[in-house]
């Protein structure tokens, strides 16, 4: 494993803090020990070519936020390449499951200083209105039951905008319990409070910007 295929300052991030390491134990040793323990690390595969990554990381340079939280973060899909292109961005990160929340804070105890890491639900989120510059929510909303409520929130908490990626076609996925289109994920976002949305479409995507007064 090395830089050009991983991330890998974030993978002995995560490593330290799932192997109780102190910070200084240098990224090759943490990520040696931890393939010797067992742990996983194939999550931290370079992966800003994808274009629904790459649309979302143009974006936000675009708009330059302070602070961003990412719901859903998931298995760090998008949340890695964003800490590694942003380099002045304080990231909140969170997730419903409980594991990948730990995951997630293993790699914040670990090194990684502009990620702050909670296990907390989409549709109740534990932040004052317009607390963050941007919310992204990536790859979440097809999965929800009610995405209405996590819309809502999202637009709550943002203070300048909302990132929002969907598919844009029918899939094998077993986790996804909706298909949106472009007229459907706008008004799930104007009725959401945005006062605009736009929508582009990039390889089974769709990526849509929600600007919030």
């Amino acid at each position: 494993m090395d830089d050009s295929t991983h991330y890998l300052e974030l993978a002995a991030a995560f490593a330290r803090g799932r192997l109780g390491l102190s910070r200084q134990v240098g990224a090759v040793e943490a990520i040696s020990r931890a393939e010797a323990a067992g742990l996983r690390l194939h999550r931290f595969k370079r992966n800003a070519g994808l274009p629904r990554v790459r649309r979302v990381l143009g974006i936000l340079k675009g708009l330059a936020p302070v602070s961003l939280l990412d719901v859903g973060s998931g298995r760090g899909v998008f949340l890695w390449p964003l800490l590694d292109e942003l380099g002045d961005l304080e990231v909140s990160a969170i997730d419903v499951d409980g594991q990948r929340a730990r995951d997630l804070g293993a790699t914040q105890q670990g090194g990684a200083d502009r990620l702050r890491a909670f296990r907390m639900d989409a549709e109740h989120l534990a932040f004052e209105d317009g607390a963050l510059d941007v919310v992204t929510v990536l790859e979440v909303l097809e999965h929800m039951a009610r995405p209405a409520s996590a819309a809502a929130e999202a637009i709550r908490v943002a203070r300048r905008a909302v990132i929002v990626t969907v598919p844009s076609k029918p899939d094998d996925n077993p986790l996804h319990v909706r298909l949106f289109d472009k007229a459907s994920i706008t008004a799930l976002l104007e009725d959401a409070g945005a006062s605009s949305v736009s929508v582009d479409g990039v390889r089974g995507h769709f990526v849509a910007v929600a600007s919030v007064r």
